[in-house]
């Protein structure tokens, strides 16, 4: 009996080490999760107190070349579109051993940075693929989901689709 809880022990740790996992509740057009994060000036972000903004939760690490190639992107059009309400958050998958490396790429973001500090990020899953985001829209309902995208990076020609008639004043 013993032997088999061991075996059984075992197999359900790989499985949960191995699967890709994700929330099969995350909806596009549905309240999008909350995520709290701990940003690198050390306040705590939420993206409950944004609602009313438009929210790119942008998932990345130092050592993902995609995510290098991405971010400033991100970053220019954060910058370009705050003062229409856009607000870009990146997460780092970085573990805090490599806090410097983080900072060095974080100045030169227009955008605040945390640490996630574990591959689970709530009711968004196990982020198990980068670079990945997720965008909430001004009443913090999921408006694109990151796990469903074809075409994962982002382009700007992919931001003007999803992003910016988001931020565009609806009569």
């Amino acid at each position: 009996m013993r032997s088999k809880l061991w075996r059984l022990f075992w197999a359900g740790l790989l499985l949960c080490q191995c699967a890709p996992a994700w929330p099969s509740t995350l909806r596009v057009g549905q309240d999008a999760p909350p995520l709290a994060v701990r940003v690198l000036d050390g306040t705590t972000l939420n993206t409950r107190d944004l609602k009313g903004k438009v929210v790119i939760l942008a998932f990345w690490a130092t050592w993902c070349d995609a995510c290098r190639d991405e971010l400033p992107l991100l970053s220019d059009y954060a910058h370009a579109h705050a003062k229409q309400g856009l607000v870009v958050l990146g997460i780092s998958l970085d573990d805090s051993a490599d806090l410097a490396r983080v900072q060095t790429v974080a100045k030169r973001l227009d955008f605040p940075v945390g640490l996630l500090g574990s591959a689970w990020a709530g009711g968004y899953g196990r982020i198990w693929r980068l670079p990945v985001s997720f965008v909430i829209d001004r009443q913090g309902r999921l408006a694109d989901n990151g796990w469903d995208s074809a075409t994962p990076i982002w382009t700007k020609e992919r931001l003007d689709k999803v992003v910016l008639p988001l931020l565009t004043p609806q009569p």
